[in-house]
């Protein structure tokens, strides 16, 4: 995708709209208010801050564009503030590395736009280039790795594309008396696109992890997990597999809703740490959390 022509403000990009490849107005802004109505554009063109793909102002008389984008900044809705910091690992060398807390999406989507790693670090550290090259799910806390140098960001994803970073979770669950560890869980798990949980089927398995014990407490246990693929919520599938859903998830075994407002209860699984073989400079890197799972 083209650099966007407006430069990321308080930690967003703007936003864009197309025009159809059929003439649906004389001018770009007959075709943004009748067709995109219920936005302030007459106060958006006042401020000079609607423009063509190439950066140039929209005003009451540029002509329509075919097939052309139209960039703008649209402000959010108002969100529940995370009442949890980003602790950064590492910030150097175009690489930054966090340790992000629950509950916090790492990147914007849906109603979460401002309350994510993405934004809070483009917008703290002053890095509007910053992107994540992989992603830990909005309950999941841990090691999470991004560029913030344009030029870096293919060789690190293609890293995580080829399985070649070595990853480490932890997980409080339920203690499995009759369960032997180590033990390495294989299944088929699909994700059907706008559904919130994924479900294991029959067929060829897809995912991969390997299970091991670290310690019990009472009716609950410590598990490390090594992932060998990177399946939407493999993780917490796995050990529901097994009778032990993870403390905390309100996904498996059964859905259950949760209040934007509650920050209580999380879930215990974390991004424990990440290790690979840089692409750029070929040293071995390891990057690990300094948080604590809490029974």
């Amino acid at each position: 995708m083209a650099r966007a022509p407006l430069p990321v403000r308080d930690g967003l990009g703007p936003d864009r709209i197309r025009m159809p490849a059929e003439p649906a107005a004389p001018t770009v802004v007959e075709f943004l208010t009748t067709h995109h109505p219920g936005e302030d554009w007459a106060g958006r063109i006042a401020a000079r801050e609607v423009v063509d793909e190439h950066g140039r102002i929209v005003d009451h008389g540029t002509r329509y564009q075919l097939t052309r984008f139209v960039y703008f900044y649209r402000e959010p809705a108002p969100e529940v503030p995370v009442p949890f910091a980003i602790d950064v690992l590492h910030h150097a060398d175009g690489l930054v590395v966090v340790d992000k807390p629950h509950f916090l999406s790492t990147i914007p989507r849906g109603a979460h736009i401002r309350e994510t790693v993405v934004v809070r670090l483009r917008r703290d550290l002053a890095l509007p280039d910053l992107v994540p090259v992989h992603r830990l799910d909005r309950m999941t806390a841990g090691v999470l790795l991004c560029t913030a140098d344009p030029g870096l960001r293919r060789s690190y994803q293609e890293m995580f594309e080829r399985r070649r970073v070595r990853k480490v979770y932890e997980a409080i669950a339920p203690y499995l008396e009759d369960v032997e560890f180590p033990r390495t869980v294989r299944s088929r798990i699909r994700k059907v696109h706008g559904e919130l949980t994924a479900y294991e089927e029959a067929g060829e398995p897809n995912s991969e992890t390997r299970i091991e014990l670290v310690e019990r407490r009472g009716e609950l246990a410590r598990y490390r997990l090594h992932p060998r693929t990177g399946r939407t919520h493999q993780l917490r599938l796995h050990l529901n597999s097994l009778g032990a859903p993870i403390v905390g998830d309100n996904f498996y075994p059964q859905f259950r809703r949760r209040d934007r407002d509650d920050f209580t209860d999380p879930l215990r699984l974390l991004a424990r740490s990440l290790e690979f073989d840089d692409p750029v400079t070929g040293e071995t890197r390891r990057f690990e959390s300094r948080r604590v799972l809490e029974y």
